[in-house]
């Protein structure tokens, strides 16, 4: 028996009808066997009786018996067949896989969905759909779930034609009711133009993907760079501490010998009194003994004969003008520290060259732009000059223009990175200079602070300098700016003033937060009966060396 079922092909042990491995087999007149249950329900259905593979009609129901030997030899396939997918663990459906329908027992995974069975297979029970004429017509698909969403629930037909129209899936007999006159279009068709709207759109996703890998080695750029300022930074840092640690070392040991040298100059002054003054001592000492040992005598002419060179003090020195005043270390430590802030100073000096050096490296073009000018400021030609008349004129009351702050703004804006531009202030005797953001108020008073979208520096009475912050901050400069550099951070939220001259910070704004666009912004105060007619003029920036 094991011997013979081995011969037999899955074909042979398959009931035609439910396409699994016959249970109770039964052999009709014409040869061909069906599972009882499955011959007897579709002759309950159909009438005249006939089987369904040869078409073979039967006059009068025949009477069905289990043929034994097929049913024994379907047994044991199916045992088989269950030991190979018991042994076969990766073919069992996993979770998320879709499972075979015909399995019993053990769900194997399904290899095909059949949309016309409305069913899945797994191997095994997918060989009649390869290798039966009738079953390869069906069309099968790679293995899905839930196959009755395929079908229309209205006319539980396939779904296999597409509404344009509608947007939607539908099946034949929609065309004829809801669909009618609709752009339909067989299902095919529109799968193809989908499918190449979709690799549209994988190839836009993949230039996507492509665009941010390349800002992600930009931004890694970016880090390593900064990384490597960062290093030169601490770098010159280090370097500049170092010596600035060791000027004050030196300038501290300097102090030290200094007040030490006096002290030991002044004690060896008092090791000279005092040895001298001993010395005295000791004479007047021993002049003592012979007084005494004299006033003791009891021979008359001795005494008197002794008593003139005994009488009078040995020569000593006049004591009492003689002092040992304590050195004086006044201005001593004040001058080595004078000393030390002029080695800082240099240190700073050379720091703020190094400075402005780099953000000269951020300079900009920037033109006046006549249309923010107030009516009485005068503009050069090439928009590189301002000063103020004394002749209000006639121009248009725009909403960009000053109507009371007699000020003008650049044509450029910045809204991100850096930039910096100088401009020369010589001969001035009061002006306003920075950045605004571009919704400040334009027209009537003006408050330039921070809070009010202004960044600013003032000059006022030729020589009082303020940042315009709230309140006020009065500004100490060793000398008036001649030129003056600004230089804005816009991620770092810093404004910057220098004089550019001297290479000597102005004031810094920190900790700004722009969030919209930022101009340069001038403004060459009033012409103060011609005391202030010199213009703000924006230089071309020639780099420190």
């Amino acid at each position: 028996m094991s011997a013979a079922s081995c011969l037999l092909t899955e074909d042979q042990v398959l009931c035609s009808i439910c396409l699994d491995v016959f249970t109770d087999p039964v052999s009709i007149p014409c040869g061909h066997n069906f599972c009882k249950a499955c011959i007897t329900e579709h002759w309950n259905v159909n009438v005249p009786y006939q089987c369904p593979n040869c078409k073979k009609l039967f006059y009068s129901r025949p009477e069905l018996q289990v043929n034994t030997f097929i049913s024994e030899m379907a047994a044991q396939f199916r045992q088989s067949a269950q030991q190979k997918a018991s042994s076969s663990e990766q073919q069992a459906a996993k979770p998320g896989e879709v499972p075979c329908d015909v399995c019993t027992g053990t769900k194997l995974k399904a290899l095909k969905s059949c949309l016309v069975c409305l069913d899945s297979y797994c191997e095994t029970h997918l060989e009649p759909h390869l290798t039966r004429s009738g079953l390869k017509r069906h069309q099968l698909i790679d293995p899905v779930e839930n196959l009755e969403g395929r079908m229309c629930t209205k006319h539980d037909k396939l779904l296999e034609l597409f509404c344009k129209t509608d947007q939607m899936c539908v099946c034949v007999l929609c065309t004829y009711s809801d669909h009618k006159n609709h752009d339909v279009v067989p299902l095919k068709e529109e799968y193809e133009g989908k499918k190449a709207e979709l690799g549209k759109t994988e190839a836009e996703i993949q230039q996507m993907i492509q665009k941010r890998r390349v800002k992600i080695d930009e931004i890694k750029h970016s880090v390593e760079l900064s990384e490597e300022d960062a290093d030169r930074k601490i770098a010159e840092g280090v370097q500049v501490f170092t010596a600035l640690k060791e000027s004050v070392e030196r300038s501290q040991a300097e102090l030290i010998d200094t007040i030490k040298e006096k002290q030991r100059k002044t004690e060896k002054q008092a090791e000279g009194f005092i040895k001298e003054l001993e010395q005295e001592i000791c004479e007047l000492k021993k002049r003592s003994t012979e007084v005494v040992q004299l006033s003791c005598s009891e021979d008359h002419l001795h005494l008197l004969q002794s008593f003139m060179t005994l009488n009078a003090a040995p020569p000593t020195k006049n004591w009492t003008g003689v002092r040992v005043s304590p050195p004086s270390h006044e201005g001593t430590v004040r001058r080595a520290v004078n000393q030390l802030e002029e080695t800082l100073s240099k240190h700073m000096k050379k720091l703020f060259e190094a400075e402005l050096k780099r953000v000269q490296q951020s300079a900009v073009d920037v033109t006046l732009d006549p249309n923010t000018a107030h009516p009485k400021l005068i503009l050069s030609d090439d928009g590189k000059q301002v000063k103020h008349g004394d002749v209000t004129k006639n121009l248009p009351n725009n909403p960009e223009r000053f109507d009371s702050c007699v000020s003008v703004l650049a044509k450029q804006s910045f809204s991100s990175g850096r930039f910096y531009y100088e401009v020369q202030v010589k001969g001035k005797t009061g002006w306003y200079l920075g950045v605004i953001r571009e919704s400040i108020n334009r027209k009537g008073v003006i408050t330039p602070t921070p809070q009010n979208g202004y960044w600013t520096i003032w000059l006022i009475n030729e020589n009082k300098y303020f940042a315009l912050t709230v309140p006020p901050v009065r500004l100490s400069l060793k000398s008036q700016p001649q030129k003056v550099g600004v230089f804005v951070d816009h991620e770092e939220g810093l404004v910057s003033f220098y004089d550019v001259k001297s290479a000597a910070l102005i004031y810094s704004f920190t900790g700004c937060c722009f969030t919209e666009k930022l101009y340069p912004f001038f403004s060459p105060c009033n012409n103060d009966g011609g005391k202030n007619s010199a213009p703000l003029i924006i230089s071309p920036v020639n780099h420190t060396e």
